[in-house]
């Protein structure tokens, strides 16, 4: 026997609607929310973190910063050693070595009296030798790159010196 059909459109079959939400009671209002002295309250938390553990600190690839780094100093003209120790340096230099004034003095010692320095006089030597180490660098390190490497050994700047004939330093 066949069955009668009651239609309602599809009714039954679905879900009844969600119930609403309530509204939630303000906070002066709300009988839950009363102050308690807990453990936890008493206790200082920590401040959130000023940035979001998503972002990271930006970080060059090995070797960027090595160029831009080079560019930097390839640029400028400003002396790379300091004044002060290379003064302190020349005058030593003076002092103990050639450079040096005898005077036989009226006791008939010798004395050694350090020579005198004008600042421009020393400038235009730390001028020159900064010249100087930059192209024993640049000569050393085209014999590194001849070797077929890339990091500068001290037997790369004996080559270098040993073909410009610079034999004592």
């Amino acid at each position: 026997m066949p069955r009668k059909s009651t239609s309602t459109g599809g009714a039954s079959k679905r879900k009844p609607p969600a119930p609403k939400r309530r509204q939630p009671l303000p906070v002066a209002e709300s009988p839950e929310r009363r102050v308690r002295a807990s453990p936890s309250s008493s206790v200082a938390r920590r401040p959130a973190r000023e940035h979001s553990p998503t972002k990271r600190k930006h970080r060059f690839r090995p070797g960027s910063r090595a160029l831009l780094e080079i560019r930097k100093y390839q640029k400028s003209t400003d002396l790379l050693l300091r004044k002060l120790p290379f003064s302190r340096l020349v005058r030593y230099a003076s002092t103990n070595g050639m450079g040096s004034i005898w005077v036989r003095e009226l006791t008939s010692h010798l004395t050694v009296h350090p020579l005198n320095w004008q600042s421009v006089a020393l400038l235009a030597l730390q001028e020159a030798t900064e010249a100087f180490l930059v192209k024993l660098f640049e000569d050393s390190n085209l014999c590194t790159i001849h070797g077929k490497r890339v990091t500068l050994f001290p037997r790369d700047m004996q080559l270098a010196r040993r073909i410009r004939g610079i034999e004592h330093f």
